[in-house]
């Protein structure tokens, strides 16, 4: 496998046993990462862009919760809707997404 330029990670609340169950869960945390899987495939970013699938990070408040690495950039009150625009504006133009900022 070849390094990836970017790695997004998704918050869907996945637990070490296997559950999902929390706040980004509840909040289509699962839906969002479909949608980037899907999005990804359609844009032919696989081998750009790695997608993971994450625990809490502890600001549930701000949640769903999108990390875009290396860029260290956090996206938070993410939806489906808006996973298109994190990839059209910060994956394929290298422009952050302000408005989902956290």
């Amino acid at each position: 496998m070849q390094k990836p330029k970017y790695h997004i990670f998704v918050c869907t609340s996945s637990r070490a046993n296997g559950q999902q169950k929390g706040f980004c869960h509840a909040k289509e945390g699962v839906s969002i990462m479909a949608k980037f899987m899907e999005e990804i495939e359609e844009r032919d970013l696989g081998g750009e862009v790695y997608l993971s699938n994450t625990g809490c990070f502890g600001i549930c408040e701000k949640g769903p919760v999108v990390v875009v690495y290396p860029d260290n950039v956090w996206y938070g009150s993410v939806t489906p809707d808006d996973v298109p625009v994190i990839l059209d504006e910060h994956i394929e133009r290298g422009k952050v997404v302000d408005r989902l900022l956290i």
